[in-house]
């Protein structure tokens, strides 16, 4: 009796793409999670000091427009929900860095003022 290495109780066979899913063989588009992620995270990282919601909002604009060009490449073979997560944090990401940018100015403003502030005291008067 020879081996055809067939198995009756899995009809599945054995060369399927495992980068395909159940959901008609789209797959999630890449790094659509991590965009959420970082555009959610560079709106609530804004306030310290601006510096890092910059920086995780732009990694996050930089991945959105490579998930864009993939699925703008061949829309039928991502999901939609994973398109639209990305969007939403492409969305996130620049709120976020108009949020940094603007703490930055604030804080640009403010050291500006203080300064302004401290070198119209007379200095001299104060030390008799």
């Amino acid at each position: 009796m020879e081996n055809n290495n067939t198995n009756f109780n899995n009809p599945t066979p054995q060369f399927v793409n495992p980068q395909f899913n159940q959901q008609g063989g789209q797959m999630p588009l890449p790094n659509s999670t991590a965009v959420l992620v970082l555009g959610i995270l560079s709106i609530v990282t804004c306030f310290c000091y601006g510096i890092i919601g910059i920086i995780l909002g732009i990694i996050a604009l930089i991945l959105a427009s490579k998930a864009t060009t993939l699925y703008k490449e061949n829309p039928n073979a991502y999901l939609l929900a994973s398109y639209n997560n990305m969007k939403g944090g492409k969305i996130c990401a620049i709120i976020g860095l108009c949020l940094s940018g603007l703490y930055i100015i604030f804080i640009i403003a403010y050291i500006l003022i203080i300064g302004a502030a401290l070198t119209a005291m007379p200095w001299d008067m104060m030390k008799h």
